[in-house]
């Protein structure tokens, strides 16, 4: 039986396109949860959150919905206003 992951990998594969795409999403993906898991760390709503940091509520749902393709100056604006650092890694 084939697992998701394999098809996965399979199709980065073989399409080049489909490569790019995945690990765009994967890392925007990334960004959703860490933001969501700094709101559960911090204990707060996403509304709560927002006036934190200066930025409308539908600006938290939707970068921890992962539709929104956030800079990296929302970010550092996010963390600094809750007293964290963000930290970029390249693997």
């Amino acid at each position: 039986m084939t697992t998701v992951k394999e098809l996965i990998e399979q199709k980065k594969a073989s399409d080049p396109k489909f490569a790019e795409g995945f690990e765009k999403e994967k890392q925007r993906l990334s960004v959703a949860v860490a933001v969501a898991q700094l709101r559960e760390e911090l204990g707060v709503s996403q509304r709560e959150l927002a006036e934190r940091v200066g930025k409308p509520q539908s600006t938290i749902a939707r970068i921890e919905n992962g539709s929104m393709n956030v800079s990296f100056k929302v970010l550092y604006e996010i963390a600094t206003k809750v007293g964290k650092e963000v930290r970029i890694e390249f693997k």
